[in-house]
């Protein structure tokens, strides 16, 4: 198989670590080894003082299993231990076949429908409408999208960039759709956990229909990035066999040490999550005012969950241009639109960082001339 090049990831590559202002991540706001520990049960702090670093179980740690289960609404059976990334790639590589067809909803992490194109799929993108300064999820393009090939829908919720969120009657609606035409769900849920308001929140994809598979992971929700764990979770026995003899190519099992940081994570999983909530709700704020205040020059689109928000720059100039041009003279890195294959003079902001309101004093300097 050949892929193009993963755009966002380069964009990420050329400027995330020699910029001075970053006004895009993804993740949120990180916390020190020791602090993590620091608040861990005595279980957890023998498993780490008396770690060997031999190799681990390749479908993860039985008690981060367990963990996980308890986030998701499935048993520690139907969880699988992977790196976010790759459990995109194998759970493609394990559902599609050439000529297969699938619906991916966009704008998206490129990876989601890069890798059915990669493996000769036709790809649809199910993009969200924009109606007066809101996402709104278009069904009726998916029904008629839908063919005798499909194989694959793919959502994503909270979604990257936009924020939306949809409510639980439109999932619902979705799922009984893809139920009636007998076909596979893959749910990017990294930014599960984020939502504003936390009654509406989903519940994850497997607990409402059976075939489908959910992607979760520690980089988004709970801002530990560099452990590069995350999982996927199945009622479909079959899949995750699949992937876990697809993972024998791949990394066969996980670290050590960011297992056992995983677990002391998930035990705490409510206040990180909890902390990273907080730190983006505060930033929104900030945010939202920011750009209305600014109504001339942007247009918002309200986010509803997630770390990310992905405003409109008005008039005549390329978002893309504005981009570099406010790397070149404020060494602030904004992500443009085209590293989602989109064309619509929009930008992401990521709020999950405390730096964010200097990024974004920064950015007001850089429109100021």
């Amino acid at each position: 198989m050949k892929v193009r090049d993963f755009l966002l990831e380069r964009y990420f590559a050329k400027y995330e670590f020699t910029v001075e202002h970053m006004l895009s991540p993804s993740d949120c706001e990180t916390m020190g080894m020791e602090d993590l520990l620091s608040g861990s049960d005595s279980e957890v702090l023998d498993l780490w003082r008396n770690l060997k670093l031999s190799y681990t179980e390749a479908r993860g740690h039985p008690l981060l299993l367990k963990e996980i289960a308890s986030r998701t609404g499935v048993t520690s059976e139907e969880v699988l231990e992977i790196n976010p990334e790759e459990g995109i790639f194998l759970t493609m590589n394990a559902l599609l076949d050439q000529d297969d067809h699938a619906v991916i909803l966009s704008p998206s992490y490129q990876s989601l429908y890069e890798i059915p194109k990669s493996l000769g799929c036709e790809v649809t993108r199910w993009y969200l409408k924009k109606e007066n300064g809101s996402w709104r999820l278009d069904i009726p393009f998916l029904e008629g999208a839908v063919r005798e090939n499909t194989r694959l829908v793919v959502l994503n919720f909270p979604h990257n960039p936009t924020g939306f969120l949809p409510s639980l009657d439109e999932l619902t609606e979705v799922l009984d759709f893809c139920a009636k035409k007998g076909i596979f769900v893959f749910s990017d849920e990294m930014y599960r956990g984020l939502e504003y308001d936390s009654e509406k929140r989903l519940p994850s994809v497997p607990e409402l229909y059976k075939k489908s598979a959910a992607l979760g992971g520690l980089s988004k929700t709970y801002g530990l990035p560099g452990l590069r764990t995350g999982w996927i979770t199945s009622r479909d026995p079959w899949l995750l066999d699949r992937v876990a003899s697809l993972k024998d190519y791949t990394t066969i099992c996980a670290s050590a040490p960011s297992e056992i940081l995983a677990i002391a994570a998930l035990r705490r999983g409510d206040e990180l999550a909890g902390r990273c909530r907080a730190i983006v709700i505060e930033n929104l704020h900030r945010a939202r005012k920011f750009f209305l205040d600014r109504s001339d020059r942007f247009e918002w689109f309200e986010p509803r969950g997630g770390s990310t928000a992905f405003p409109r720059l008005l008039g005549n100039q390329s978002v893309k241009d504005f981009c570099e041009n406010a790397v070149k003279e404020r060494s602030l890195m904004i992500l443009p639109d085209f590293v989602f294959d989109v064309d619509w003079n929009h930008f992401r902001i990521g709020m999950g960082r405390k730096n964010f309101p200097e990024a974004l004093e920064v950015l007001g300097e850089f429109l100021e001339g």
